[in-house]
């Protein structure tokens, strides 16, 4: 049954554009000299009277519906948890959706990661900027998990506005890893990794910008698949920023890693405008096969440049075993590249994040597609409220995009941008000759939570040190999952599957092959 606006109790500000009000004759000399433009009073008077024949133009907005996005299924707003309620700081938000009575997910229950919109139940993305904020519409992806009969039991807890890579940042609690509590998680679907190892859900959404799908399952022990780039649609999250924007899922088994992406993944008629029209959607679950003879498995010798730990290097080095019991053939391979695709991945993550975050509400603007105006109102009132209680990461990241925008004129991201181009070409070229390519996921085993009083730079500094081996992904847009190895120290290690574009049935299979293999031990 659809529900509307008005049952959510979204107020009337946020459901439609504010009135345009012409500036007055200060504020436009104002910003004309924020323009560098040198205008006479004459000049400024002439440009104000073409602006208030705009106030009626704009004025006819007001009155227009706007076309938004479906919600099929009843709910309540549901319940912040307790405490003793809330595993780990998993959930950000507990509710109870159950959807379709029958389909490829009935049975399972799943989170949601909290910066994706589920209508009428609060949605924070991990930061004070967002707090308050109510969607009235369903993601694309939860009306399709919903749609095969999943059942979602809440909103999972997330970094602040999701720049971290590891789990302290959120500004309610950090998130806990399952194996040791003193633990990072990773970041920053942080939640849906602890909640799925811990056994508390089935299934969890993730999202993936530099890792934050892969970190997590990696040293929470899970599987975690970031989709290329478009297969899965982003319409109804919010955004970081639309070219490295990935989602996709996170289970505990490469079957049910395979089953939620038939759900999800598909064409989303134009709304989301990283999709190219002609996506292949194959029945994932029902090609997985633990037979991987004449499999080509190419174990990338600079994913293991930045191993701290002897045995995450041996740990994977070992696991290979899996994929040789299984039929695949395994071989080292050097891309020179990768290390340099981190310098690559830099500057688009970190000034995309700004002008898209900050400057750009968290919408990709000037793309056709939908656009969640009331999410945008929301976050435009909070970064302008709430930017001091931000976690340093972000204001870190707001500082270096401000700077280089004055300074360079984010020349270095239009470079990294174009170097993306030898970045992808020099993976494609070794994925010419072999199915998958294979390294550590983090080149480090879980790290401790930063302590009381850390300093800044410390905090920094954790956050960012997951990254070295996952962000080329998302700027080159490889589909690339993560798979526990076994252990160490009592604590997960992640391997990494990289396959070649819209090839998630190929990386899939290696998972699965390797998954079976890892099982019998």
């Amino acid at each position: 049954m659809a529900e509307t606006k008005a049952s959510f109790g979204v107020p009337d500000g946020c459901a439609k554009a504010p009135a345009f009000h012409p500036p007055n004759i200060e504020q436009l000399r104002k910003i004309a000299g924020d323009l560098g433009l040198e205008l006479t009073d004459e000049e400024l008077t002439a440009y104000r009277e073409h602006m208030l024949d705009l106030e009626e133009e704009y004025g006819i907005l007001d009155e227009l519906a706007e076309p938004t996005l479906p919600v099929k299924y009843p709910r309540t707003p549901g319940w912040r948890p307790k405490p003793e309620d809330n595993p780990f700081n998993g959930w950000y938000w507990r509710t109870d959706i159950q959807g379709a009575p029958s389909g490829k997910l009935a049975g399972k229950t799943l989170g949601i990661k909290d910066n994706t919109a589920v209508a009428g139940v609060p949605m924070m993305n991990g930061s004070r900027v967002l707090e308050g904020y109510m969607p009235e519409f369903d993601a694309t992806v939860v009306t399709r998990i919903l749609d095969a009969g999943g059942r979602i039991l809440g909103k999972t807890a997330v970094e602040d506005l999701c720049i971290s890579g590891s789990s302290f940042t959120s500004s309610k609690l950090p998130v806990l890893n399952p194996y040791d509590a003193t633990l990072s998680t990773a970041g920053s679907s942080a939640g849906s990794a602890a909640l799925v190892a811990g056994g508390q859900i089935d299934m969890a959404l993730g999202g993936d910008q530099g890792g934050s799908i892969r970190l997590p399952a990696a040293w929470c022990g899970i599987v975690g698949l970031k989709p290329t780039w478009g297969l899965v649609p982003y319409t109804g999250i919010s955004v970081i920023h639309p070219c490295i924007d990935h989602a996709g899922p996170m289970t505990r088994t490469v079957e049910d890693c395979a089953l939620m992406l038939e759900v999800i993944a598909g064409y989303d008629d134009g709304l989301d405008p990283r999709q190219p029209p002609n996506i292949v959607m194959p029945e994932y679950s029902k090609l997985l096969t633990s037979d991987l003879t004449g499999m080509k498995v190419g174990v990338l010798r600079e994913g293991f440049d930045k191993c701290e730990s002897s045995v995450v290097d041996s740990t994977i080095r070992s696991a290979m075993d899996y994929f040789k019991a299984a039929g695949a053939s395994v071989e080292d391979v050097s891309i020179p590249m990768h290390i340099t695709g981190r310098n690559i991945a830099g500057p688009i993550i970190f000034e995309g994040c700004y002008e898209t975050i900050v400057q750009g509400c968290a919408v990709a603007f000037g793309f056709p597609g939908f656009y969640p105006t009331t999410m945008q109102q929301a976050t435009a009132r909070g970064i302008r409220t709430h930017l001091n209680d931000v976690s340093h990461t972000l204001k870190m990241a707001a500082l270096l995009g401000e700077y280089t925008k004055q300074r360079y004129n984010h020349i270095h991201y239009a470079r990294a941008m174009n170097c993306a181009r030898l970045l992808r070409k020099a993976y494609d070229d070794a994925l010419a000759n072999y199915d998958v390519l294979v390294m550590p996921t983090i080149q480090k085993l879980p790290q401790k939570l930063p302590a009381k009083g850390s300093s800044i730079k410390e905090k920094i500094e954790k956050s960012n040190e997951t990254l070295s081996n996952t962000a080329q992904f998302d700027v080159t847009h490889h589909p690339a999952l993560s798979i526990n190895a076994g252990f160490a120290d009592g604590l997960p290690v992640g391997l990494m599957i990289v396959g070649k574009h819209f090839d998630e049935t190929t990386v899939l299979k290696a998972a699965y092959g390797f998954e079976k293999k890892r099982d019998e031990k």
